[in-house]
């Protein structure tokens, strides 16, 4: 005698976790070169994105430097932190400032 299936309807949803903005804010206690070289390394962005990304911070005073996971977004804010003071500019004392808030969409 065959077994009986029982209609059953399974709907998986897999939900995504929201994506994070690493937003660099500008000040006058650093120069174009740090801002390059420390979005270079913290980031991996290339000498022309740094650049591009620099201008942007410099005229709109906030620029998205990185798109990630709520953790990432969390260990890139502290190194930007972390960076230290700009070596060419006498008066710079700390590094940057940096702040992260959920991605739109």
């Amino acid at each position: 005698m065959p077994v009986a299936t029982p209609d059953v309807d399974t709907v998986r949803t897999t939900r995504l976790a929201p994506w994070w903005n690493v937003i660099l804010l500008n000040d006058d206690d650093h120069t174009y070169e740090y801002v390059i070289e420390m979005l270079g390394k913290v980031f991996g962005h290339p000498p022309e994105k740094a650049f591009q990304l620099a201008v942007e911070v410099d005229v709109l005073g906030r620029v998205i430097v990185d798109t990630t996971s709520k953790e990432r977004a969390e260990l890139k804010q502290e190194q930007v932190h972390g960076f230290g003071p700009d070596p060419r500019l006498p008066r710079s004392k700390g590094s940057m400032s940096a702040e992260i808030e959920p991605a739109e969409g």
